[in-house]
């Protein structure tokens, strides 16, 4: 199945966290692809995360609002969620 892509949407995340492998499990079961960004390899990834949350832990998702708001929606199961009641 071909993957849409979800403009304004980023996932901070890492391959190997439990927590993430459930929300890219989640956006495969959706079709959807969104930019991901690994804070563990990526220093402008790791920088950005922490001057938004003042923490380093994911899954996190930045949505970036067609109004120019900007929210991070940490814990998986709130990203989940989200991901289904918008494009579910």
């Amino acid at each position: 199945m071909a993957k849409t892509h979800v403009d304004g949407l980023t996932l901070y995340a890492t391959r190997w966290c439990p927590f993430c492998i459930r929300v890219f499990r989640t956006l495969d079961t959706l079709g959807l692809e969104v930019d991901i960004a690994d804070p563990t390899r990526d220093p402008a990834a790791r920088d950005a995360l922490w001057q938004a949350r003042g923490r380093g832990t994911v899954p996190v998702l930045r949505i970036q609002h067609p109004d120019g708001e900007v929210e991070w929606m940490p814990e998986s199961a709130d990203i989940v969620t989200w991901l289904r009641a918008h494009h579910g």
